[in-house]
């Protein structure tokens, strides 16, 4: 049943106001193996994943109240763990606002007076406020035309064509053709574009209907300008409307855009250290809560569910909350569930530049996003190969516990800057690490559900995902107990 975002802001401040400080246990020898492993469960995981990921949850998509539901749903899970709140204001909770500027639900299009479904049968590039009222012009490949037309054109190949199995790349595939032929055509000073999909963008239309028609999102900062669209409007149709395009037609369109402040919101929890010195210091744990919604239905399947995109890394961090609350280390360790990482890595862009502890105090950023599919004995440790390896001692820790503990084989490759995924970039660490913080993103790396709503918890590996949890906790086990603090490499510079 839908619940409201008042409601889920109600519970929000009634589990603020009723978290109780937990007494701090034992403090463990500095130097000790991790000594509550046994406190990470696969019961616990697939309990937690299983209700995180469900259809109730309906995708906990970014700036909806159904992310503040799960992030309600995630503190509440850390208060029963004994982990603290850290957030704002002796909350769990850091909310930010996000500005989001879409069209309107007033703007029309239509070829000779007839109603062209907008979202339906034709999507934009990207947000625009435009009036056209011109005929068609039907040129060939990416042909300027006339001055003052729509120009139509057959949509055709990028230059560079995705490689193949890349993730998903009919989408990537249809961006970058309409990206590089509609600048081409920019040229002849157009009325607006109109592109007819050709097979491959077919395929990608369900997902562009989902994610164009959302719009844009962006921390709503001071002295943050939203980007205009440049030139004419750009249009992706359907084949099936060519044969309404015809030369010399009347294409008309009122496009108008609105915008909107919504809330998003970090979960932030932590367990304090017991070294009377280090315990001002944190190690961070960091994931982020969020993920698509409800969305184009595939297969009769309509909830993006993020199983494994990120509810995995979710369950892990508190996992690796309830060890901690068990056994603490000498420095405190830091729980942050990031929101609307899908939106843009916001959450962990705002928490990074105002984070609830002094920002000195940030040790090290053990970050997670899928850590549930594959090989059962593969993994990759992202930001552990030059260049994007920010901190050598980091990497080191991470490497030993893996090679004491859970012993995965390691793909390299992902960290390779010619990599096609570009993966280290697209998650949470990043603003982090370019903040100068020692970071690294433990992954078992994408599959074919990718952002699907195949990404269903039925397909996450329990057991691979409680080794993943295992490794991050005797991570950040060294990290906390460590005599020196990891530090960042001398010289790092992260180019994309």
């Amino acid at each position: 049943m839908p619940h409201t975002r008042s409601v889920a802001l109600a519970a929000m401040l009634a589990l603020a106001a009723g978290a109780a400080a937990a007494q701090t246990p034992r403090a463990a020898a500095p130097g000790a193996a991790p000594p509550a492993l046994s406190a990470i469960t696969r019961e616990d995981l697939r309990r937690d994943l299983f209700e995180m990921s469900s259809d109730s949850m309906r995708g906990r998509e970014g700036a909806t109240h159904d992310e503040l539901r799960a992030s309600v749903w995630v503190a509440e899970r850390a208060r029963q763990a004994g982990m603290l709140p850290a957030g704002d204001d002796g909350t769990y909770f850091q909310f930010f606002p996000l500005r989001r500027i879409r069209q309107t639900a007033a703007s029309t299009v239509a070829i000779g007076g007839a109603p062209l479904a907008l979202w339906e049968d034709a999507v934009l590039l990207s947000p625009v406020t435009a009036r056209v009222d011109a005929q068609i012009a039907r040129v060939e490949g990416a042909g300027t035309g006339p001055e003052g037309r729509v120009v139509v054109a057959s949509l055709r190949a990028p230059t560079r064509i995705p490689p193949r199995g890349v993730s998903l790349w009919e989408w990537r595939y249809a961006l970058g053709a309409m990206r590089e032929q509609s600048t081409a055509m920019r040229a002849g000073n157009p009325a607006a574009i109109v592109l007819v999909a050709d097979s491959v963008a077919a395929v990608a239309f369900g997902r562009m209907q989902h994610w164009q028609r959302e719009g844009l999102y962006l921390l709503d900062e001071p002295g943050t300008a939203a980007p205009a669209a440049a030139g004419p409007p750009v249009f992706l149709v359907r084949s099936e409307v060519m044969e309404r395009l015809a030369d010399g037609a009347r294409f008309t369109a009122d496009l108008g855009l609105e915008s909107f402040v919504y809330p998003s919101v970090n979960v932030v929890a932590r367990v304090p250290g017991t070294d009377p010195r280090l315990r001002a210091e944190h190690v961070v744990f960091s994931g982020h809560q969020d993920h698509d919604g409800i969305g184009e239905p595939v297969n009769g399947d309509s909830i993006w569910n993020g199983a494994d995109d990120n509810a995995t890394v979710s369950v892990a961090l508190l996992a690796i909350g309830r060890a901690f609350a068990r056994r603490p280390g000498r420095r405190s360790a830091l729980f942050v569930w990031h929101g609307a990482e899908e939106r843009g890595l916001l959450g962990s862009r705002w928490y990074s530049a105002r984070p609830t502890v002094p920002r000195e105090s940030l040790v090290a950023v053990l970050n997670g996003d899928m850590i549930g599919r594959n090989h059962p004995d593969s993994a990759a440790l992202l930001g552990s190969m030059p260049p994007h390896r920010n901190s050598t001692a980091l990497v080191e820790m991470a490497l030993e516990a893996n090679r004491r503990h859970t012993r995965f084989l390691l793909d390299n490759s992902w960290d390779d800057p010619a990599h096609p995924e570009n993966w280290y970039f697209r998650s949470d660490h990043l603003p982090y690490a370019r903040a100068g913080v020692p970071a690294i993103f433990f992954t078992t790396l994408l599959h074919p559900d990718y952002h699907t709503p195949e990404d269903e918890p039925e397909r996450i590996d329990i057991a691979k995902l409680t080794r993943m949890t295992q490794w991050m906790y005797a991570t950040g086990w060294a990290v906390a107990n460590a005599a020196q603090r990891p530090r960042v490499d001398p010289g790092f510079k992260l180019e994309r």
